[in-house]
């Protein structure tokens, strides 16, 4: 057997989505479970591949794709998105139904939980009701056994009527089986007879009395029995996936809708109305899942859980769930920054010491000196100054978010915060979205994908800014420590410092609320959904995975895009230090021009030029505003912060400054990278510019009132 992996292209028409096979015998295998399954998991065990992801095309739900080879057989591997059901209450289950009933997957394996094995069942017999090429993958067969829970697969196969395979993904263990079995389905060679699932009497004759008529107008391309039942609960994400997978509109077939009319009326006059019928038919598959489970499963101890809970009343308490997430949080934020400092530095010397070369290059092959300055000055420099500033806090926040994930804690933050997201009118699961932008703005845009809401999910993209990254965090802690912790001086100093970092992080955490309250109450007008929250079990991280999902799917991910967007701005940069007009530089015509605005807001107007200019990475506002008080045709660094505080007051920089440029650098436009993602991700123009406008709109106002309302007290 030879492990190989490769992404795939797909298409979209509607809600179907197309995998582009490499070759005609190609075999395509969906892969649907529950969140917190395990389902990524067994994917990137089976392809090789560390998950690749990306937008389905029209929606804002994530994929992934992978290639394994199995017996001189290629299987493209579908990671669907984790859903509980297919009864289409969000995105993910629209997707999750219509790969399974309509991208024709050769076979479709549903990953179940050992754990919890009973409520996973739902999902298993919903895909039976579509499907009979399916293969249930019973995951985390470990943590089964350290809870003393023991299931009969064998048993378990016999009642779906379809093959169970035990496995535990993290270590590989039962993972050629489930192979071994999935080409056996996907290539026909064994029958599978799932489940006969029966209704209440009156539901099964409303679905005799259109099973023909279906069954003659589909010619076999879909279960007639599960169209029956869909139209009969007037699913209209269904109908609509159904018309575009057909071609054409089952409901314009005069006798169809005349036999549903029936149907219907059969139904209502048995006493089911239709609001009711959803419910007959959950409550039904829930009866059948509980009597499966009850015959295959048994625990040795029946309180398998006890100390998940008792951990649990403690993380997610209401006197103590909040403190614990903020020391979490706070000790997260000390290992990146004082972690980062070393390696940052060392980076720094490094890529400099490169530029020295390059220099040395550029002098030996005569080059004209504006071809150095653009080149080396401006375009080097910049990226060399954004990997690594950039680079270090990313590698260190990155794995340490992932590992709270893998621990299994985010979803506990997202129980936590879930209340004061939902009096803002977002969606609770927008703290996790928000935790990630701590690291990267553009990775928790990237995050947002996990709101099902459609509307929340912008609310979460728009405000994401409004937490503090780590591009954004050297400016506040040096101008903290200045400014803030430098007036109380001495032992208290440290303190000080801190205390104005974490005040300005909660001040980030109150304008995300307020700012989506704003938002929820105006052009994003809603009431705020309900979500199914699962605390899943907690799990020993694995190091190794997280690693390599930190640092290839978000650290080089993002850097990546901001290299892209910081090699012109450098251009930019030196281009506007370097010509002059009369006696001055561009820069300093654009920073006199933009002066007296900035000081309404208590800065200058070199200060706006060094937000407008770092625009592209938030790393490089400081340099571009010691570069600009130096007059100087490269940005520069200081290595003391005395001579960056003495810059900075020769140049009539007060407490008062300080303070405004640290609420500015909280509230204002996103990076490039940043701006970049959303656009990606919401496939829309408009939206970016409101993510643009938003923020620095909220930065403008509350410098303004900050800066008047000090002068006007006569504090400084």
């Amino acid at each position: 057997m030879g492990l190989t992996s490769q992404s795939t292209g797909a298409s979209v028409l509607g809600s179907e989505l197309k995998v582009e096979r490499i070759t005609p015998d190609d075999k395509v295998i969906a892969l649907a479970g529950n969140p917190n399954v395990g389902k990524s998991t067994v994917f990137n065990s089976l392809t090789g591949l560390n998950q690749h992801t990306g937008n389905w095309p029209g929606k804002t739900v994530n994929n992934a794709q992978g290639k394994y080879t199995h017996k001189d057989k290629n299987f493209i591997m579908v990671d669907i998105p984790g859903t509980y059901s297919l009864m289409a209450n969000s995105v993910e289950e629209e997707i999750a139904r219509d790969f399974v009933c309509f991208g024709k997957p050769d076979a479709t394996v549903v990953v179940a939980d050992a754990t919890c094995l009973e409520r996973n069942l739902n999902l298993v017999l919903q895909t039976l009701e579509i499907t009979d090429k399916v293969v249930v993958c019973v995951n985390l067969i470990d943590e089964a056994k350290r809870k003393k829970i023991n299931i009969n697969f064998a048993e378990l196969s016999k009642r779906l009527g379809v093959p169970v395979i035990p496995t535990n993904a993290r270590s590989n263990k039962g993972l050629k089986e489930l192979m071994d079995t999935v080409y056996e389905i996907a290539n026909k060679h064994i029958a599978t007879n799932p489940i006969d699932i029966t209704y209440d009497a009156a539901i099964e004759q409303a679905v005799k009395m259109l099973q023909t008529k279906i069954w003659e107008l589909v010619d076999g391309k879909i279960n007639n029995r599960w169209v029956a039942l869909k139209l009969l609960d007037g699913d209209p994400t269904l109908l609509k996936s159904l018309d575009k997978y057909l071609g054409f509109n089952l409901l314009n077939n005069v006798e169809l809708l005349a036999l549903l009319d029936t149907a219907k009326k059969h139904l209502t006059d048995s006493g089911i109305q239709p609001e009711y019928l959803r419910d007959k038919i959950v409550s039904r598959l829930v009866r059948i899942a509980e009597d499966i489970s009850s015959d295959t499963v048994t625990f040795e101890n029946k309180q398998y859980n006890r100390m998940d809970r008792k951990i649990d009343s403690i993380l997610t308490s209401r006197i103590f769930g909040i403190p614990i997430m903020l020391g979490l949080l706070a000790g997260v934020f000390w290992l990146t920054i004082a972690g980062a400092n070393v390696p940052s530095a060392m980076l720094a010397d490094f890529l400099f010491g490169i530029e020295d070369k390059l220099t040395e290059f550029f002098m030996w092959a005569g080059s004209p000196e504006w071809l150095h300055g653009i080149l080396i000055l401006g375009i080097y420099r910049t990226l060399a100054w954004v990997v690594s500033v950039m680079l270090p806090p990313m590698a260190i926040f990155f794995p340490l978010f992932t590992l709270l994930e893998d621990l299994g804690y985010l979803p506990r933050v997202a129980f936590n915060l879930d209340n004061f997201f939902k009096k803002a009118c977002a969606h609770g699961k927008q703290a996790l979205s928000m935790c990630m932008g701590f690291g990267c703005n553009a990775a928790g845009v990237i995050g947002c994908r996990i709101i099902d809401s459609p509307r929340e999910r912008l609310i979460a993209t728009l405000t994401n800014v409004f937490v503090p990254c780590n591009g954004r965090f050297p400016t506040l802690i040096a101008i903290g420590t200045i400014f803030i912790g430098g007036t109380v001086g001495g032992a208290f100093q440290s303190a000080t410092s801190t205390l104005a970092l974490t005040g300005i992080v909660l001040l980030g955490i109150l304008m995300t609320l307020l700012v989506s309250r704003i938002l929820s109450m105006t052009i994003l007008k809603g009431i705020p959904s309900s979500f199914t929250l699962e605390l899943p079990p907690y799990r020993k991280p694995q190091i190794g995975r997280i690693i390599v999902r930190s640092v290839l799917d978000r650290t080089l991910f993002v850097l990546g895009r901001a290299v892209v967007i910081a090699a012109p701005a450098g251009l930019v940069i030196w281009i506007m230090a370097n010509i002059m007009v009369g006696d001055i530089s561009l820069l300093t015509h654009a920073a006199n021009f933009l002066d007296p605005f900035g000081k309404l807001l208590g800065m200058d107007g070199y200060i706006m030029m060094a937000f407008v200019l770092g625009l592209p990475a938030n790393e490089i506002v400081v340099p571009i505003m010691i570069m600009s008080y130096m007059a100087s045709g490269s940005m520069l660094e200081l290595e003391e912060l005395e001579d960056l505080r003495q810059l900075f007051v020769s140049h009539g920089w007060t407490w008062l400054t300080g303070v405004c440029v640290m609420l500015f650098s909280l509230m204002h436009f996103p990076c490039g990278t940043t701006l970049w993602t959303i656009r990606k991700e919401t496939q829309s123009m408009k939206w970016t510019l409101a993510s643009f406008a938003i923020p620095t709109a909220a930065g403008i106002i509350v410098c303004f009132v900050v800066a008047n309302a000090v002068r006007l007290l006569g504090l400084v």
